[in-house]
């Protein structure tokens, strides 16, 4: 546990007593804070009170008459669609507003570091899709050469559970928009912002402040390196924020897309290549076509994006290869989970929105395509130019009917997982891919992208080996 500083003898609320408020209320405590908390739901305010903590509705402004900052779970509004009422009464009240990641902030380093011969750093990252494959990797990577290491955030464990940093430890963060717009401090060592695409837009109240809440990594605290994804106007817009010129080489630029030139900092990937590039200069290159872990250039991007940041930590590329080489990939994220008579199966039930689902759809041919689940805004129109490699759909999800209807590709409605791989495997052939990528989230029919992945498992279990 990091306790937290700064705050000792002050009384603060926390709303939300799911995994990070629960963590985040302890770490307080062990700072020498006084706890107050709340949660909408009666059994988590019992299990919080099963720990000792003590809990009151704060829904009005005279509750926060001697609350000193209140502290908000990830999943709760703030300020769109509606501010949930708790937050808008400590607003009406001029109570500060944070979460874990910003206590997380405060609080990491101690009066130990003075003792340490290198100081710990933290590398955090953020974006639309690939951060918890990018934030996993550097995190292998670290593991693989003895580099004492932690993964917290939107992955793994929550960033206040972690132990307290040792000497020359690495923290690698995946921080999700939900996490970076209200964290009021962020300060990283070095920072990550793999890509931008449409995701959360009615939380964020559309692209702009999606996107503003990922560029508050960056703009806070300022990162002494920063690894910017320029395949999106946004990402070439930020790293036009943060250089200084284009050889100012605190800014790391990758790319899928395009071969990066100038006298700056440059990572890409082309054909399966990865190069790195030094004031107009190849320093490296990674073979990544045989990295099993990585398939499709999306996985590539996550590479490009991994790569830089070690780099910057110092790490060689030949020791960064190999790493790459041992990185098994993630569950749920293009994951092969079988291969039965020349058909593969793979789990990519993490590809919840369009723009995910479409790169995974990228990384394959002979493609039978398990889609569907609660459409998110913004339709499937997107989707049109990525099907030339789709066979079949089978869709699956309470609407699947008006999903089917939208896709470019000939498509079965089949309602449920069970029926969707029972009908996909018996209809494929040799040389197909069998590929769970919904396009679209979970909590129609599962209580979030894990449960269906891990059906999606279970089924092929059965009709592979029943």
């Amino acid at each position: 546990m990091i306790p937290v500083q700064g705050l000792s003898g002050a009384r603060v609320a926390v709303l939300g007593l799911g995994r990070s408020g629960l963590s985040a209320a302890r770490a307080l405590v062990a700072g020498g804070a006084e706890v107050v908390c709340w949660d909408d739901n009666p059994a988590a305010r019992e299990a919080a009170e099963a720990e000792g903590f003590v809990c009151a509705d704060l829904g009005t402004p005279a509750r926060f008459d001697d609350i000193a900052r209140l502290i908000v779970s990830p999943g709760i509004a703030h300020l769109y669609p509606v501010p949930n009422p708790v937050v808008a009464a400590a607003l009406q009240a001029g109570v500060p507003v944070d979460n874990d990641i910003g206590l997380f902030f405060q609080s990491f380093a101690t009066r130990d570091w003075h003792s340490f011969d290198i100081a710990p750093k933290v590398i955090a990252v953020t974006g639309s899709n690939g951060k918890s494959t990018t934030s996993a990797l550097i995190h292998h990577v670290l593991e693989e050469v003895g580099r004492p290491c932690q993964l917290a955030g939107n992955i793994g464990r929550g960033v206040l559970d972690l132990d307290p940093a040792i000497d020359g430890e690495v923290v690698v963060l995946e921080l999700s928009s939900y996490q970076t717009e209200l964290a009021r401090a962020l300060t990283p060592d070095i920072a990550v912002f793999t890509n931008l695409s449409p995701d959360h837009l009615d939380r964020h109240h559309g692209m702009g402040g999606y996107f503003a809440a990922k560029r508050r990594l960056f703009a806070e605290g300022g990162p002494d390196r920063a690894v910017i994804g320029v395949d999106e106007v946004e990402g070439r817009f930020l790293a036009g924020q943060l250089s200084e010129g284009r050889g100012d080489d605190r800014v790391i630029r990758i790319s899928v897309e395009q071969k990066l030139g100038g006298p700056g900092w440059q990572v890409f990937a082309r054909k399966g290549f990865l190069s790195e590039y030094r004031r107009g200069k190849q320093v490296a290159s990674v073979d990544l076509r045989g990295v099993t872990g990585l398939p499709g250039a999306h996985n590539h991007q996550n590479a490009c994006a991994a790569f830089a940041a070690l780099r910057a930590l110092g790490l060689a590329p030949k020791v960064i290869e190999q790493g790459f080489r041992s990185f098994g990939g993630l569950p749920h994220r293009s994951q092969t989970i079988a291969e039965v008579g020349g058909v593969r199966f793979v789990n990519d039930s993490k590809a919840t929105n369009v723009d995910s689902a479409a790169k995974a759809l990228a990384a394959f041919d002979n493609i039978r395509w398990i889609c569907g689940g609660l459409e998110k805004e913004g339709g499937l129109g997107a989707l049109k130019g990525a099907v030339g490699h789709v066979r079949k759909a089978y869709v699956i999800g309470r609407e699947a009917a008006a999903f089917a209807m939208q896709l470019k590709v000939e498509a079965e409605v089949c309602g449920t997982m069970a029926q969707a791989v029972a009908k996909a495997a018996a209809e494929a052939e040799a040389g197909d891919v069998v590929l769970l990528a919904p396009a679209a989230a979970s909590f129609d029919q599962y209580d979030n992208f894990e449960r269906r992945g891990e059906d999606f498992a279970a089924q092929v279990a059965a009709v592979t080996h029943g």
